[in-house]
């Protein structure tokens, strides 16, 4: 989908991110900025910006602080029509070691928010939900948003947890609400050297020779969405309004481990290096998404195939390393 908007004509005109300066977050800020919103990051102090920087923009500010801080959260909503939330402080492989700190960071933090939201009159909530671990071992392929939800990670139930209190503060509120079910982002501004992202931390190693390690036998597959097309989907929650409030939102297609290292070979003439490791218990052995609840009511489509989404990457990899 080609998104445009014409930011003056509708509502709402302000926009919060929280978690502004992160992957996805940064490729947010921008796009908003170009379709004439004003947008407020909220973002922990000393976090530097992944993609351009927005700082002299006219419509842009910035807001530090943290998100388990309640004054401060309050602080970044004043003022604000909409609210995107991006934040989580965990991930996925490491929430089963301390399920408080999960518990206690992200579905209190997210309460908090929503009580200020409804005292402060936000209109509505954007929320990034995780489509590759709230169902958890799926029955059927693609998963369709009525799926059951079983997650094998804190990480997974936590996001539904916040998902079941956005629908409640809905019902007794009326706090309107998207939560978005992602699949696996990827593209340029991603970190490639963070302990999550495949395509990322694949596609570095492949590319400056350092071996590749895989968890399991290299058959888990997932569904891997291209930045510019989450972006889109993000900008779709904005203008379509429907009696859904959950969607899917991935390539409808899946690639395995070792798929993706073929189209990274492929695409780099260079081998991987490929050091196999035991499987963890929370990777379920295949995740692709049903996106037809999208398509239908937010008139959104993913635009950019897999291998278009990998070269864009590895250019900008490449030119990251030229500078």
């Amino acid at each position: 989908m080609q998104f445009s908007l014409d930011a003056s004509q509708t509502m709402p005109k302000r926009c919060l991110v929280l978690g502004g300066r992160g992957f996805i977050g940064s490729h947010l800020i921008d796009a908003l900025l170009n379709h004439g919103y004003h947008v407020r990051c909220f973002d922990r102090p000393h976090v530097p910006s992944l993609s351009g920087s927005p700082l002299s923009h006219v419509n842009f500010e910035s807001y530090e602080g943290d998100f388990i801080s309640e004054t401060e959260v309050a602080s970044a909503l004043e003022g604000c029509d909409i609210c995107f939330h991006l934040v989580s402080t965990t991930l996925p492989k490491s929430s089963n070691a301390d399920p408080v700190f999960d518990i206690e960071s992200n579905v209190l933090g997210t309460i908090r928010l929503l009580n200020h939201a409804v005292q402060l009159g936000l209109k509505k909530v954007v929320f990034v939900s995780s489509g590759g671990t709230v169902y958890g071992v799926p029955s059927q392929i693609p998963i369709p948003e009525t799926h059951s939800t079983d997650p094998l990670s804190s990480y997974g139930i936590t996001k539904l947890s916040i998902e079941k209190y956005l629908h409640l503060f809905h019902s007794l509120h009326g706090l309107d609400y998207t939560v978005l079910r992602l699949a696996n982002p990827f593209g340029e501004g991603q970190r490639v050297h963070a302990s999550q992202g495949a395509v990322a931390v694949f596609l570095s190693k492949v590319m400056r020779g350092e071996p590749v390690e895989i968890w399991g036998d290299g058959s888990v597959v997932r569904d891997y969405i291209y930045i510019a097309d989450v972006v889109d989907a993000l900008l779709s929650a904005l203008e379509h309004a429907t009696n859904e409030h959950v969607f899917n939102i991935g390539s409808g297609r899946g690639h395995s481990l070792n798929e993706v290292l073929d189209s990274i070979e492929t695409l780099t003439g260079r081998s991987a290096d490929r050091r196999y490791l035991p499987g963890r218990p929370f990777d379920v052995p295949k995740n692709v998404l049903s996106i037809e609840r999208a398509q239908q009511l937010l008139g959104w489509s993913p635009r950019v195939p897999f291998d278009d989404g990998l070269r864009k990457f590895a250019d900008w990899l490449q030119n990251q390393h030229d500078e």
